[in-house]
């Protein structure tokens, strides 16, 4: 077993450090005030070819492993979860399975632009009665001479307003249940299609989270993506690699909390000396390391084995389980830290905590990682 990280992983994560500190840290607190998206910021990460680091470079992707994703999921994710989502989406939810899975014609004329950054992807599934259920789609879509016409409604949807394509699953047979659903490519524009109602949420206030709506959208037959009925199946493949993504950011959170502890505590003094060298503090960053620690190994192995085409569904699981609590857990210790100063925006640890939670809601609740998880050992 090999624990030591290549040159190239180092390039990785160092590109993604500088980057996080340089361009992200200068405005992440007035952008989580105003839940203003960071367009100028994603667009300079697709420059530096974050939004496609796994797809091939024939497609104009990075051709990176998913241990490099993960590092700077992890990097970006200590400074700002609100742009490394929007990354996470891009690469795992989108790219990744339009490699996979999408035609030729569709990788030539979608993928390309989405794994350069020039345009950016959202992946449509949740509804309103169809989160952790994702088998209850309402959405509908009917063949009708060379295209579909699409009705329904998604919410919850990451890059919702601000995205150019759309994976949007919809039935296409009620009869089937999910097997009847299907996976189409829906651009931004289309007539009939209009993003939503904008949700002011408690943490990632940046990323931007919206409702879609669809009436009588024409998807034209070839932008469907495989045949009738595989669209269950594209999303449950697609999101088990998402779970990685969303793994590495609740890791990168639970350190950059940790970090800005550490050195919270070697500047801030109580009884004549920094606060660090009180065993209590002591002790609260000694748990914080070792749980931090756990939880980078369940990533970095998870992203392992879906390198080497290994199955990595539970490995994924585990990882997103183990640390969205982390960062919960870490966070609200990186406040207690901090005392009243964590209380307030300048410290950064408060929003991190903020959002720290959404890591255990969103890509399956940690109820759905169990059931995942228990279903791997019991089967």
């Amino acid at each position: 077993m090999h624990f030591e990280l290549t040159e190239e992983h180092r390039a990785v994560q160092e590109a993604a450090r500088d980057f996080a500190k340089n361009e992200l840290l200068p405005g992440v607190i007035q952008r989580d005030i105003e839940s203003r998206f960071p367009a100028e910021e994603i667009k300079k990460m697709g420059e530096l070819g974050f939004m496609g680091m796994m797809i091939d470079p024939k497609y104009n992707g990075g051709g990176m492993d998913t241990v490099s994703y993960v590092l700077a999921m992890e990097e970006l994710s200590k400074i700002d979860a609100s742009a490394s989502v929007a990354m996470s989406v891009n690469n795992s939810l989108v790219c990744w399975g339009m490699e996979k899975y999408a035609s030729e014609d569709q990788k030539e004329k979608y993928l390309k632009p989405l794994a350069s950054g020039q345009k950016l992807g959202a992946f449509a599934l949740s509804e309103p009665e169809a989160g952790s259920d994702a088998t209850s789609q309402k959405t509908e879509a009917y063949l009708e001479g060379d295209h579909y016409v699409l009705n329904g409604t998604k919410n919850w949807i990451t890059n919702g307003s601000k995205a150019d394509t759309y994976l949007v699953f919809a039935q296409t047979d009620n009869s089937k249940g999910h097997k009847g659903i299907s996976v189409f490519i829906v651009e931004k524009g289309w007539e009939g299609f209009t993003p939503g109602h904008k949700e002011d949420k408690l943490g990632i206030r940046a990323s931007d989270t919206t409702s879609l709506m669809f009436t009588d959208v024409k998807v034209p037959v070839e932008n469907r993506i495989g045949e009738e009925g595989f669209g269950f199946k594209y999303a449950m493949e697609t999101l088990n690699g998402g779970r990685i993504g969303i793994a590495a950011q609740a890791l990168g959170i639970a350190a950059g909390a940790y970090e800005f502890a550490v050195a919270y505590s070697k500047e801030r003094k109580t009884f004549g000396k920094p606060i660090c060298q009180h065993q209590a503090i002591q002790f609260k960053l000694a748990d914080m390391a070792t749980t931090i620690e756990a939880a980078r190994l369940l990533v970095y192995k998870a992203a392992w084995l879906k390198d080497q085409g290994e199955d990595y569904s539970h490995a994924s699981a585990m990882a997103k389980l183990y640390a969205s609590q982390v960062a919960m857990d870490v966070s609200i210790e990186a406040v207690q830290i901090h005392g009243g100063y964590g209380y307030v925006r300048e410290y950064h640890v408060e929003r991190l905590m903020r959002d720290a939670k959404i890591t255990q809601i969103y890509e399956g609740t940690s109820e759905i990682q169990k059931i995942v998880i228990s279903r791997g050992i019991l089967r």
